[in-house]
């Protein structure tokens, strides 16, 4: 018989999914668990495997499009069913928790939630909360697009884009848009337009939403890396041959960064209206470029585990980031984040914070430049390390002490690898 494929939930606070490719055409056999197509969420990118097998018979929502969870993408005709495509298949319904609703909005169908006891009067996310409280909004005056009315963080953004706007709009002057960074350009006949990813204006909401946030600043520390570079040119071969892994510098910066942070909590809080967060888990977020954007898998509880652990949960992490194979349980409950732009050749930089954290670690690259050591001069491999912090919670000092650790650390580091 007939089986709906529809768009799955992926975690909790996720309402929404962009189908980002079709890996089967309409007419071609499908194997259950067999990967049908790929979504991307604000979360993460995943491939979603076919509920059934059968022939796929319908696409109802195709590339590009985002559409609410539990809405039917496609339809798969087991053996002996007699629907024909774009025919309801006989017998369905919808999911038990979900009702279908009224009148499409901007060309999408509205869906509705029953009531849950206690909920509050007007749904929206923490974050959203958060930005409202921050901006002096009332909520009550907005209309949401999310499931049952529920307020999204586009919806307060697109809300602010035209609460700030001042006309006339100067040539250049950025306009209200989606993601809060578009401006008013002209387009060439030889220029080319292309919509957005669902990644990407993910990225460029969570950038703007953590400027309009956080009160950066940052500080920069000089770091002799000498014995590591050392260490791992004398211990990579044994540690490939033993554990199967190749040796990266990535866990050194994790396990001295979890130590530091056990030693400076306020490093690893949140702010949550005028109240101060402190996280009892130490989960660092360690930022993986990927050709289609970036993304940052969570490592729990970091401050736990071995420098083997450390490297095996690395590399697992960034293989599967590549291959679209993570969950939103991979990329959430993060509070602190790592990321190495040294390994593309970059010396320092100063990163954005990735909210709701208060901190983020810039890794530059390693090379050898001349230094001064007991006023003689030596070949030394250095590094930068930069850290971007909000200055509403951290004071310099704190963070300079942070950091300060973080070096003392790497430079003296004495823990075996295996």
């Amino acid at each position: 018989m007939p089986t709906d494929v529809i768009m799955p939930q992926m975690g909790e606070s996720i309402f929404e999914g962009t189908v980002t490719r079709w890996l089967k055409k309409v007419g071609d056999p499908v194997a259950r668990d067999e990967p049908l197509f790929e979504i991307s969420t604000d979360k993460v990118d995943s491939e979603i495997p076919a509920p059934a097998s059968g022939t796929l018979i319908e696409i109802k929502v195709q590339e590009g499009e985002t559409v609410q969870v539990n809405t039917v993408v496609a339809i798969i005709d087991g053996e002996g069913s007699e629907t024909t495509p774009g025919q309801p298949p006989s017998g369905t319904h919808q999911s038990s928790d979900v009702v279908s609703a009224v009148t499409p909005v901007s060309g999408k169908p509205k869906i509705e939630e029953p009531p849950v006891a206690g909920e509050d009067k007007i749904r929206s996310s923490p974050l959203v909360r958060r930005i409202a409280r921050e901006e002096r909004v009332d909520l009550s005056t907005l209309e949401g697009s999310g499931v049952g009315g529920r307020i999204t963080k586009k919806d307060i953004l697109e809300y602010l884009s035209q609460r700030d706007r001042v006309p006339p709009v100067p040539s250049g002057a950025p306009l209200p848009g989606d993601t809060g960074i578009s401006a008013r350009i002209d387009i060439g006949s030889q220029d080319e337009v292309t919509p957005m990813s669902a990644m990407r204006k993910s990225i460029a909401e969570h950038m703007v939403t953590s400027r309009r946030t956080s009160a950066h600043a940052t500080t920069v520390f000089e770091v002799d890396m000498t014995k590591i570079v050392t260490l791992k040119a004398q211990q990579s071969a044994e540690f490939m041959a033993k554990e199967g892994l190749k040796l990266s510098y990535t866990p050194f910066f994790i396990k001295v960064t979890a130590e530091a942070l056990k030693q400076f909590p306020v490093v690893n809080a949140s702010i949550e209206s005028s109240n101060i967060v402190y996280r009892r888990n130490i989960n660092i977020g360690v930022a993986v470029a990927l050709d289609w954007g970036l993304i940052v898998p969570v490592i729990k509880n970091a401050d736990e585990k071995s420098f083997l652990g450390l490297a095996r949960a690395t590399s697992d992490l960034a293989q599967r980031a590549r291959q679209k194979k993570l969950t939103p349980e991979d990329v959430q409950h993060g509070t602190f984040t790592i990321t190495n732009p040294g390994v593309f050749g970059s010396l320092l930089g100063a990163p954005i914070i990735n909210q709701p954290q208060v901190a983020i670690l810039c890794v530059g690259a390693i090379t050898k430049r001349p230094v001064v050591i007991n006023d003689a001069i030596a070949i030394r491999s250095m590094a930068y390390l930069t850290l971007t912090f909000d200055h509403r919670l951290i004071d310099g000092a704190v963070a300079d002490q942070f950091l300060a650790s973080i070096k003392g650390k790497l430079e003296q580091w004495d823990e075996q690898l295996i």
